[in-house]
């Protein structure tokens, strides 16, 4: 079963209205060497009010310094502390709690949003106002960071319903965190982040869509997400420990939309798509001869996720490859399984380009409109409910 394809308008950017107020949640932990560049990357944005509010959660470097040094030179700074510490979850919810702005975004201290990152969203959102949430492409980077496009060259609109069932489909994430700007009353209605460890993000997301459309800047970068060892990010990368944490995004997303008629069949396509995801990365090690502990550990999380994994195309293929890793010399495996390996990194590559122009890795049908065709009030896809 293929993943459905997402179906999208795309219209010609327009520029912000003014008076638009944003508030910008930073939530911090041991960041003081990057708290001041992420902070004054909000502050300096034009175009929209801003204000930010730092939470330290508990640091023990000198983060509370720099935040009270911060909220002393800029009075839109506010700065709140935990006594204790509770962790991003937490913290950022008490962040949210003091939100005072129209529009939100969560920007980790070691992150920062490009200059006209704010205004380029809320100006989608004052345009459609069922659109809630506004995300765009993140460079990544780890000393230098690169420059960032400016100008967006369209912005593609999605029904938050169907940007969702194509992410339940896919059982990937598209967001890193950062290039993400979220109507603040879609907020209120939704709750604040759940206790997940590192997909907490990911499923406030997800959720947000379930009640609001959603929309993508082409052409243009929105935020800098910065690589480095002590990221949240880098801190579940072992793929059963990855494919957990999706897994329970869609969990708790899912158990959050019940008594939705759409929940279970949401979870189905989740629970499918995590299930192959893993067949995946266990074929991974088998193509290149090795059957180490992730691989049953992978194969039996797909089983007991999807029963019927081992019946699909990619089920019947990794069962293949698993039995020659376990029959074959090792020097045969790994030459027939140069084929596959190729494949999947051609694959790999088509995707991060598609998501790099559209904000998905799955491919996009745009239909294009010009605001000639539309009337002059604001517009709307038509919201889930």
């Amino acid at each position: 079963m293929r993943a459905p394809t997402a179906q999208a308008v795309r219209y010609p950017p327009q520029l912000v209205q003014p008076g638009a107020t944003v508030t910008v949640v930073v939530p911090c932990f041991n960041y003081a060497r990057y708290l001041t560049d992420a902070v004054r990357s909000a502050l300096t944005q034009s175009d929209v009010e801003v204000d930010v509010v730092i939470v330290d959660d508990a640091s023990t470097d000198d983060s509370r310094d720099v935040a009270a040094a911060l909220a002393r030179e800029d009075g839109r700074v506010r700065v709140l502390t935990n006594p204790t510490n509770r962790g991003p979850v937490v913290t950022f919810n008490r962040g949210l709690a003091a939100a005072r702005g129209e529009y939100l975004v969560r920007l980790d201290a070691d992150d920062l949003l490009t200059p006209g990152a704010l205004s380029r969203a809320v100006a989608v959102m004052q345009r459609f106002p069922d659109v809630g949430l506004v995300y765009g492409h993140p460079l990544h980077f780890t000393e230098d960071r690169p420059a960032a496009r400016r100008h967006p060259e369209a912005w593609t609109i999605w029904s938050g319903r169907d940007w969702l069932e194509v992410r339940c489909a896919a059982g990937t994430n598209v967001i890193t965190s950062p290039e993400v700007v979220v109507r603040r009353s879609v907020l209120d209605r939704v709750g604040g982040q759940h206790d997940l460890a590192h997909t907490h993000d990911m499923e406030l997301w997800l959720r947000v869509s379930a009640y609001a459309d959603v929309a993508y800047l082409d052409g243009c970068d929105q935020a800098w997400h910065r690589e480095h060892a002590a990221s949240l990010s880098n801190q579940a990368a072992a793929p059963g420990v990855f494919l957990r944490e999706i897994r329970d995004a869609f969990e708790v997303l899912c158990d959050g939309l019940e008594p939705d008629p759409e929940a279970d069949r949401l979870r189905r396509l989740a629970h499918r798509a995590v299930s192959l995801s893993a067949l995946g990365q266990a074929r991974r090690y088998v193509d290149r001869g090795d059957v180490p502990a992730e691989v049953e550990d992978l194969r039996d999380f797909a089983l007991a996720l999807y029963p019927a994994a081992l019946r699909t195309a990619t089920g019947r293929r990794f069962a293949a490859a698993y039995r020659r890793a376990r029959s074959w010399p090792t020097p045969a495996v790994r030459t027939l399984g140069l084929a596959p390996r190729a494949a999947r990194r051609l694959r790999t590559a088509a995707g991060w380009v598609r998501w790099q122009r559209t904000g998905m890795f799955e491919p996009v049908r745009v239909t294009a409109a010009r605001w000639s065709d539309q009337p002059d009030a604001p517009l709307s896809l038509g919201r889930a409910s």
